[in-house]
């Protein structure tokens, strides 16, 4: 069954006196455990289709499941309710809390969100940090550690609540090519053990290459979509 369903999606900005057309007439299905890109030019939507399936806005018409709810019916407290149950989000900026060591920010959606028993945090969080490969700097700040460690950290911190689907808006645009690629084959390897989706918005060629279903987008629209062995154009 499929975890995320978009059925002609359209997305309206009011600019000023004019209206601006920023999704129009989106379809797609993304199966569980997916590792799927959207492309396409700035411009062209992505971020606002990621920004729709994340519960950050609603859709202007059009109907999206996501893990069997419909999320445009959502209120705001719903929507919030429905990110931490569900959802895990990865930024281009990395956007770690600075007043906080590696472990207490991938600490921070359990206590947020979900706020169990503190032995059981304990636990997942160090799982994590081992599979990231930053236990040894648990107890080092943002400022202490590179870029490519600050990613990893936030993919621990995107997967610390055990979600369906990781959100990522760019996640290596900030890092060096040899960088990018270990932070790339960690969440494929996340994806692996976890069953997680993750859907990325990119420009990167290198996240492109290493996705099983590519959606392009142009001027709203999907363009094209790719899959590994062949392509179909709808």
């Amino acid at each position: 069954m499929a975890l995320i369903v978009a059925d002609n999606i359209h997305k309206d900005y009011q600019v000023g006196d004019v209206v601006v057309n920023a999704l129009k007439d989106i379809g797609f299905e993304i199966e569980p455990a997916s590792f799927v890109s959207f492309v396409g030019p700035s411009g062209s939507g992505k971020t606002t289709l990621l920004n729709l399936i994340g519960c950050l806005d609603k859709p202007s018409s059009g109907t999206l499941m996501v893990a069997d709810t419909d999320i445009a019916r959502l209120d705001r407290k719903e929507s919030a309710a429905f990110r931490g149950r569900h959802l895990g989000f990865i930024f281009q900026d990395f956007n770690l809390i600075p007043v906080l060591t590696v472990y207490e920010n991938i600490e921070y959606p359990l206590l947020m969100v979900q706020n169990g028993p503190p032995a059981d945090r304990k636990g997942r969080i160090e799982r994590l940090l081992a599979a990231v490969g930053m236990t040894d700097q648990k107890d080092k700040y943002p400022d202490q550690i590179s870029g490519g460690q600050k990613q990893r950290v936030a993919i621990a911190r995107a997967l610390v609540t055990n979600p369906e689907l990781v959100l990522a808006d760019e996640p290596t645009a900030n890092l060096d090519s040899q960088t990018a690629y270990a932070v790339i084959n960690l969440m494929k390897r996340m994806r692996d053990e976890l069953s997680t989706t993750f859907i990325f918005s990119t420009h990167d060629q290198k996240i492109v290459g290493e996705a099983e279903v590519i959606f392009r987008l142009e001027d709203g629209r999907l363009a094209a979509k790719e899959t590994k062995g062949g392509a179909s154009h709808g």
